[in-house]
């Protein structure tokens, strides 16, 4: 696949994702106003964002240190989508994705199905997966998580919060990584330098 129909069938997700929310949203929530009182923006959110980001992170640290590859390697697919992007298009693509994917999952299915079915229908969405246990039993466990701190604060900024921050570092991450590997092979990336 190339780097252009990756960008564009994860757009046309996140856009299926949101048309999906809207449309539940008008079936489960009898008022709007019930589903804005999922939105408080305050330092708790952000507080509890960053400390819900730094236990995913060092969980994730922590497999890559020490678990194989080969059992968190999700074919490169991740590599592929970041590794040529900018900041500001890896904090977009994030920010979408953290926002399409918390309202659907978080704001509509949990807060009308609970934490188990909205945690494992996150978890099966990235199908991907399903063949890696390391990696699926990851996303499990992040989509519990950020379902426990969403049924904790009921603030789904938080859980959008975390959830971008999570993927942002970890894109970022990527990135930077190919930065790297680039210039240690040799080659010179003048390209790559401009689009950081």
């Amino acid at each position: 696949m190339t780097d252009r129909e990756l960008l564009f069938h994860l757009m046309v997700t996140q856009s299926l994702f949101l048309l999906i929310s809207i449309i539940l949203g008008f079936i489960f929530f009898d008022r709007a106003e019930d589903f804005f009182q999922l939105w408080e923006l305050s330092w708790e959110t952000i507080a509890v964002g960053l400390l819900a980001t730094v236990i995913v992170l060092l969980i994730d640290l922590v497999i890559m240190k020490w678990a194989p590859k080969s059992w968190y390697d999700d074919g490169g697919i991740n590599e592929k989508l970041f590794q040529n992007r900018s900041l500001p298009e890896i904090f977009w693509m994030t920010l979408i994705v953290a926002f399409a994917e918390e309202i659907l999952f978080r704001g509509v299915l949990q807060t009308h199905f609970g934490l188990f079915i909205a945690s494992l229908i996150f978890a099966f969405m990235h199908f991907r997966y399903l063949s890696k246990w390391l990696l699926f039993a990851t996303v499990l466990f992040v989509s519990f998580f950020l379902g426990v701190i969403f049924e904790l604060t009921e603030n789904i900024l938080t859980t959008i919060f975390a959830h971008f921050l999570i993927d942002f570092v970890s894109a970022v991450q990527i990135r930077f990584q190919y930065l790297k590997n680039s210039k240690g092979d040799g080659r010179d990336d003048e390209e790559d330098d401009k689009s950081v």
